[in-house]
């Protein structure tokens, strides 16, 4: 008898701790929303022009900044997110955001504000990005793929919140100052959320440990091995693609609302709350795409949904509300596609044992192209002043991609 209230207990304290792991996923979503701000970008960007009497190029180099220290940041602190505690590499990424938001209130010109705005808040977005997700992954052995996937959804969802934020705060307190209220509020907000982070002990992983999460490690590769093989040119080169379509089309997002179908900045500030969820939607969606279908076809079906947003952009003219609502809302879906698309594969062709490194390496075509494509934009927009020559643009690196995939992905899997 005693044998069994014994048991019984341990099992309600087994199950108490199953329910209290949810706890880093919910915190990990906020802290997320919180770094997210970055893809707010556009609504900052027309009063920084204004600000500082600059052109498309210029105003886009915080941004494009920011996207490749996030990046070059998040591989540099791949390799020690197991050697040290979470809660103190989430706080040091914070505290850097929190750091580089300040110091972009009282930027002087937009060179000091893309070391501010770019480097800094850049930098400590990629400490930060990672911890998160490894300890949710951590704690959750039988579904990593989704905890890791609703965290993440965090990080896409975030214009949802923090672009009319910011509007707002840009409309009542001037740029500067908002920048100054972000900064201070999320330098208290994600040090907070991150206190409770921690990974679980071994005796806590034994007693998390199920079956279905024991995976095969005979196909791991280490990121040596990784770079070498063919599989990594295909889906490096792709990703490229992928993220540089869509974070230049993001970071444009506002522009193209306000000058080109002539909408109020407060209406783009609410439709891009609305293309967030787009961003986050593409996540989950085109990971299950990639795990039922195949790394070819996930790729292809993104193509060809640029494509058609693309040609329905050259479409639009004054006035075009539903063409750009449905036009940007593919084109934030299919940047939060790729940002599933890639680890899906990684994970999938190269094992679980070096996937830290290994993605992070992969991440890194995320930061090229942040600079490709923002460069690229802003340049045509300033030479030709034309945006229809970004979408023509688009549709040509859809073109390059499909050739890209046809050539180095068959039968679901990239060669190798």
């Amino acid at each position: 008898m005693m044998e069994k209230v014994i048991k019984q207990s341990d099992a309600k304290q087994s199950n108490m701790k199953f329910m209290k792991r949810w706890i880093y996923v919910f915190l990990g979503i906020i802290i997320m929303m919180c770094l997210g701000t970055v893809y707010s970008w556009s609504v900052f960007r027309i009063p920084i022009e204004k600000l500082f009497d600059i052109g498309s190029t210029q105003s886009g180099l915080p941004y494009m900044v920011s996207l490749v220290f996030y990046a070059f940041f998040m591989f540099v602190t791949g390799k020690f997110l197991d050697k040290y505690s979470p809660r103190i590499i989430i706080s040091i990424g914070a505290l850097l955001v929190a750091l580089g938001w300040i110091l972009s209130a009282y930027a002087p010109n937009i060179y000091v504000l893309t070391i501010t705005y770019g480097i800094i808040i850049g930098a400590g977005m990629g400490i930060a990005y990672g911890a998160p997700m490894t300890v949710v992954a951590k704690w959750f052995p039988e579904k990593k793929g989704l905890v890791v996937g609703l965290v993440l959804v965090g990080f896409g969802l975030s214009p949802l919140i923090t672009a009319p934020l910011a509007r707002n705060l840009i409309e009542n307190y001037g740029i500067t100052k908002a920048f100054l209220i972000l900064g201070i509020s999320f330098g208290i907000i994600i040090p907070v959320l991150s206190y409770p982070f921690k990974y679980p002990s071994d005796l806590e992983s034994e007693s998390i440990e199920t079956p279905s999460s024991i995976r095969n490690h005979i196909n791991d590769t280490n990121t040596a091995k990784m770079i070498k093989s063919k599989n990594f040119k295909g889906l490096y080169f792709n990703f490229i693609i992928g993220t540089m379509i869509g974070l230049m089309l993001i970071g444009m997002t506002s522009n193209v609302g306000v000058e080109l179908i002539k909408l109020s900045p407060k209406t783009v500030a609410l439709l891009i709350s609305v293309f967030a969820i787009f961003n986050g939607i593409g996540r989950p969606i085109f990971g299950i795409i990639t795990d039922k279908l195949s790394f070819k076809k996930a790729m292809l079906i993104s193509y060809g949904l640029i494509i058609i947003a693309a040609l329905l952009m050259l479409m639009a003219r004054e006035g075009s509300l539903v063409i750009f609502g449905i036009s940007f809302s593919i084109f934030w879906f299919n940047l939060g596609g790729w940002l599933a698309i890639a680890p899906t594969s990684t994970m999938a062709m190269y094992g679980t044992k070096h996937y830290s490194q290994n993605y992070g390496v992969v991440f890194t075509a995320y930061g090229i192209g942040a600079i490709i494509g923002v460069l690229a934009s802003g340049l045509l927009m300033d030479i030709l002043q034309n945006y229809h020559s970004i979408f023509y643009l688009v549709i040509g690196l859809c073109v390059l991609g499909i050739k890209i995939s046809a050539t180095h992905v068959a039968s679901g899997k990239l060669k190798s």
